[in-house]
């Protein structure tokens, strides 16, 4: 099965900026949509950023005009760009593929597994 390789989460200051990177371990039949979630403790997973094969996007609130997510279709690779960065983004965040591993293969999830990112006031 493919894998999602994430990196770039780690410790920040308050107003600070990280970039995260997602890639695929191989290229799949076909992507639907790319995304990175958050999880902190205690908490439920959120949705942090999303974006279609059609380029189209989408944030909550409590990141837009903060975040931004972007992706290369060719390397099957989503960026999120997080600058602004406050102690409530502290969190764990995930990468999330949903496509076709195959183009015999049903639709699915695929998830990574995580990278911290860090704020500290």
């Amino acid at each position: 099965q493919v894998q999602l390789v994430e990196s770039g989460g780690g410790l920040v200051q308050a107003g600070g900026s990280l970039r995260l990177s997602c890639a695929a371990s191989r290229i799949m039949f076909s992507i639907r949509a790319m995304g990175w979630y958050r999880q902190a403790p205690g908490k439920q997973r959120e949705l942090v950023a999303a974006i279609t094969s059609g380029g189209s996007t989408n944030y909550p609130d409590s990141v837009k005009g903060r975040f931004t997510i972007s992706r290369d279709n060719a390397e099957n690779t989503v960026y999120l760009q997080m600058n602004s960065l406050k102690p409530e983004d502290t969190a764990v965040y995930y990468c999330n593929v949903r496509a076709k591993e195959w183009h015999w293969s049903p639709e699915d999830d695929y998830w990574g597994q995580g990278t911290q990112v860090t704020v500290s006031s």
